[in-house]
């Protein structure tokens, strides 16, 4: 049984954001989740932090947003197409399988994490009366020592089959190499298959604004041990994509989610740019 480990203040961040769009954002919301502030159960004033600032972090909340609503849009479009398993690489605290259960039933989802953090989500998830029905996997990796493939198997996953994997937030923390191999292995699964991962572009490519906002998002990763030491320009993705053997890719820049999804908005909230999305297709 693995010793349970908080998750990482990267991952409680994220699920405040989600919940902080529902208090600070006007409607239309982009996207609906308050699951995750059930599951990090944070002290009171958590709204005051400052790394919840409604105006400073404005643009980066909106990318978190932008970026979960594409993920589950394309899941869904896949799903309609007959494709059954979604995998999510570097889960968190994701909570697609407790906010959409009719339609996560209709999958078998492949939640991957670290054994620490998963372990106590595990728990919440028992607390909080969800639990862990049959169509949603739990897959403990310690990606220094063990195949995230291997476990991934093991849990169930059929290879031979077509699947969803979505990996956000995670690319920047990894090296080059690891990048590298993540896609190789990715490239292997059946045809029809769709990965969607973020990436983080390089300074020079992002407005002075947000390259003050980007600097101390970088710092304070720094300072929790989890620097950002991977950055790739859209040309290179694209083309990381292809040696490493997908037939078919596509760099969804932040113009087109602007375009799906902020489009008109009376609090003229938009995304940033530093993180964009690469679609690659078996």
């Amino acid at each position: 049984m693995p010793v349970e480990v908080q998750p990482d203040s990267t991952a409680v961040r994220t699920a405040l954001w989600r919940a902080m769009h529902l208090r600070k954002d006007s409607p239309p919301y982009v996207f609906e989740d308050e699951i995750g502030l059930r599951l990090v159960e944070p002290e009171d004033g958590w709204q005051d932090r400052p790394d919840m600032d409604p105006a400073l972090t404005a643009p980066m909340r909106a990318g978190i947003l932008a970026r979960a609503r594409f993920i589950e849009d394309l899941v869904a479009e896949q799903a309609a197409r007959g494709v059954d398993q979604y995998v999510l690489l570097g889960a968190g605290l994701d909570s697609f399988a407790q906010r959409r259960p009719e339609s996560a039933a209709g999958l078998t989802v492949f939640e991957v994490d670290q054994p620490g953090p998963q372990a106590w989500k595990r728990r919440r998830l028992e607390e909080l009366g969800f639990g862990i029905p049959p169509w949603l996997r739990l897959v403990p990796v310690d990606f220094e020592a063990h195949s995230w493939w291997d476990r991934l198997t093991d849990a169930g996953f059929d290879p031979g089959r077509p699947a969803v994997v979505a990996s956000t937030g995670v690319s920047m923390y990894l090296t080059r190499e690891a990048n590298i191999a993540t896609l190789r292995e990715i490239s292997r699964l059946a045809p029809g298959s769709t990965l969607a991962t973020t990436f983080m572009v390089p300074m020079e490519l992002i407005g002075p604004d947000e390259q003050r906002l980007r600097g101390f998002a970088e710092q304070g990763a720094r300072s929790s041990g989890t620097p950002f030491i991977s950055f790739f320009t859209p040309e290179e993705m694209l083309a990381l994509a292809t040696e490493a053997g997908f037939p078919a890719a596509r760099h969804v820049a932040p113009d087109e989610l602007i375009g799906r999804y902020f489009a008109g908005r009376p609090d003229g909230l938009l995304p940033a740019w530093s993180e964009q999305i690469l679609v690659a297709t078996t």
